[in-house]
């Protein structure tokens, strides 16, 4: 069977991936896509002591960059492959701008999603495709999806829209760069690119390449979906056996090869948040702009959301909040200009419960403990007076009686008054009575309570 996230991807039939390809899908795509702006971020740009800039591709008419791809690979279809009816896989944002574009030009087209896929961005496929989309929902990642759309293609003879794995859906998406070099009026210092497919990275890293070869590119994916920087390091494309779904704009466990071809080329260098060195715009053997991958971990993403909306305003999904998450793990050398790019905003306000939790987390103020109370009167008000501290508060508490009558366990939720109140309690807990045994965030319990 076919690769699920190849469909012929390199026939000679189709375009090149090149920054003039790219100029020609800004061309295409204009009658139907207004360019986003460029914004100047003041409280960026004083925390990172750069210049900092946000392109808001959150605001699109489907809410993130995936109509430019969508549109341009669509609108050079043929009559007859037109008729036939179109094929998408997506976590979400793809299909709306495959559903966009469809409707636009009176295509019918079916839909796969995971069936992880937020109601959402479910809802918003319907509403911009109407009555010429059919959204099929299928297994719990987008591989399983993008897996059932070959099958259909296969059997249909339907046209397959990639969402990242063709060039003319990374031209169109790396009509991005040609818009902020324009609005921008020079070529900045850093480019910070979200990756999931890399078909954005690929269409902005080629664009970047050619027409401002002194800016450096940083690709940015989850800490739980690094498919990109895995193949990097393998030298070609790998499978990964897990992701962390909670990207879902980014959740992809295969990169794809136009992408990986793509990136390739740049000169990477991959390393973590942690040992990231000081960026420059000069510092490459070649004498470009690096290219640099890395990854963040996803209570960072969510702390980011939480920041952009209390701040900004911004309702950035989690993938759209990966670059600016990476910007606050870096070194920026000072007076730099930055472009940030804010991929999408389609995020289902259900979720926000679980945002704010895995920010808490990850911030070290939320923590979890296995409290042993013993079964007499004042327990509970004991470890209030004496372990709890004064700024300290309980969020959780579900309390099981076991058949031993002397003692019960609790599963304990607190949220401490600052990050630095966590070495105190864990000191009065071993000085209590009571026996109190953490939860630590990696560990394979913790993974059940969040």
């Amino acid at each position: 069977m076919s690769d699920p996230l190849v469909l012929d991807e390199l026939s000679s039939s189709r375009p090149a991936l090149t920054a003039d390809e790219i100029d020609a899908a800004a061309k295409r795509i204009a009658d139907i896509i207004e360019p986003t702006p460029l914004q100047y971020s003041p409280r960026l740009s004083a925390e990172t002591g750069a210049q900092v800039y946000l392109k808001r591709e959150d605001l699109t008419a489907v809410r993130s960059y995936k109509l430019r791809g969508a549109y341009n690979l669509i609108v050079q279809l043929t009559a007859d492959e037109r008729a036939a009816g179109v094929v998408a896989a997506s976590a979400g944002n793809h299909a709306q701008g495959v559903a966009y574009a469809c409707q636009a030009m009176g295509i019918s087209c079916r839909i796969y999603v995971p069936t992880t896929t937020p109601k959402q961005k479910r809802d918003r496929i319907r509403v911009h495709g109407g009555e010429f989309v059919e959204l099929i929902a299928v297994g719990e990642t987008y591989d399983a999806a993008a897996a059932a759309a070959v099958a259909d293609v296969e059997r249909t003879g339907a046209t397959m829209v990639p969402p990242f794995d063709d060039p003319r859906t990374a031209a169109g998406q790396g009509t991005i760069a040609a818009e902020f070099l324009e609005q921008l009026g020079t070529a900045p210092d850093l480019v910070i690119v979200p990756v999931g497919g890399g078909g954005c990275l690929a269409g902005v890293g080629t664009y970047l390449r050619e027409r401002a070869p002194e800016t450096g590119i940083l690709g940015v994916e989850p800490a739980g979906a690094a498919s990109m920087t895995a193949a990097l390091v393998a030298g070609g494309p790998v499978t990964l056996p897990t992701i962390d779904p909670f990207v879902d704009g980014a959740a992809v466990r295969r990169i794809g090869s136009v992408p990986y071809a793509a990136a390739a080329g740049f000169g990477s260098r991959v390393v973590s948040h942690a040992s990231l060195p000081l960026l420059t715009a000069t510092e490459s053997p070649t004498g470009a702009g690096q290219f640099r991958m890395m990854h963040v971990d996803e209570g960072a993403i969510c702390t980011t959301m939480l920041d952009l909306y209390q701040n900004e305003g911004i309702i950035a999904e989690p993938a759209g909040a990966l670059s600016v998450t990476a910007l606050g793990e870096i070194e920026i050398e000072p007076g730099s200009t930055v472009v940030c790019l804010v991929s999408g905003g389609n995020n289902d306000v259900s979720r926000y419960g679980e945002i704010i939790e895995r920010s808490l987390v990850h911030r070290g103020i939320k923590h979890y403990f296995l409290v042993d109370f013993p079964q007499e009167p004042g327990a509970l008000r004991r470890f209030l007076d004496e372990v709890l501290g004064p700024d300290d508060d309980i969020t959780l508490f579900e309390y099981v009686k076991r058949n031993n009558r002397e003692t019960g366990a609790a599963l304990v939720g607190i949220e401490l008054g600052g990050r630095d109140g966590l070495a105190p309690l864990l000191d009065r807990m071993r000085e209590s009575p009571i026996r109190c045994e953490r939860l630590d965030p990696g560990s394979s319990a913790y993974r059940y309570l969040t």
